[in-house]
């Protein structure tokens, strides 16, 4: 993982780093699909896709471990949206930031309109938005209540909306608990035991959705 690091590091410096301000931001989707495809191999992870990949718009997707970024991030160039929180975490954190991910505080409303300003402007500039829409990961077995704030630029406009499904399988171990990260687990030690699984598969699937019209509730 330090080599993978390294790597981010350096191409992020050659790709990224002195880009105009215009460009810059695709730069850094491309970069974050690059290095997420490699931190994959770390994980031992093959990733099987059903459906159109979407390459513009919003992506609405369940969501169920930290994996599930690498897994999307390493099959399109786009710009994620994540709690705060994130920003801190050890090696995803970094990765992170490094991509463009635009960062919120849901516990401030002011915070939520922030940023689907900014998720507006990531749209308008003609790239894809993924939003986990449950607000946090779970074990899988249900799908969350989607809140539905951050659907409002997709309610608004007209730019291709997008679903996504993702689950697991693991020949070595169970799913709900050693990929998916939820209830009081902790970071660390989660992925050095991810880190040891002989391999993990993930099935992601993709449907366009149709525009239901201005109201962000029933987009949700």
């Amino acid at each position: 993982m330090v080599a993978e690091l390294v790597f981010g590091g350096v191409t992020y410096l050659a790709r990224c780093a002195f880009r105009p301000a215009a460009r810059r931001l695709q730069a850094r989707a491309a970069w974050l699909q690059l290095v997420a495809w490699r931190m994959l191999r770390i994980f031992r992870a093959e990733v099987s896709v059903s459906g159109q990949l979407p390459a513009r718009g919003l992506l609405v997707s369940n969501h169920l471990s930290y994996v599930d970024v690498l897994v999307l991030a390493s099959l399109t160039p786009a710009v994620f949206v994540a709690e705060r929180e994130v920003r801190g975490w050890p090696v995803f954190g970094w990765f992170a930031r490094l991509g463009g991910t635009v960062f919120i505080q849901r516990e401030r409303r002011a915070h939520v309109s922030v940023v689907n300003d900014e998720i507006q402007a990531v749209l308008n500039r003609g790239l894809l938005v993924i939003v986990f829409p449950e607000g946090t990961s779970s074990g899988g077995q249900t799908v969350l209540p989607f809140k539905s704030s951050l659907l409002e630029p997709a309610a608004r406009q007209s730019h291709p909306l997008w679903a996504g499904a993702i689950s697991y399988e693991l020949a070595d171990g169970e799913v709900s608990e050693e990929i998916c990260y939820w209830k009081d687990m902790t970071f660390a030690s989660h992925l050095v035991n991810l880190l040891g699984k002989h391999s993990v598969r993930a099935n992601v699937t993709f449907s366009s959705v149709s525009n239901l019209g201005e109201d962000r509730k029933q987009l949700a």
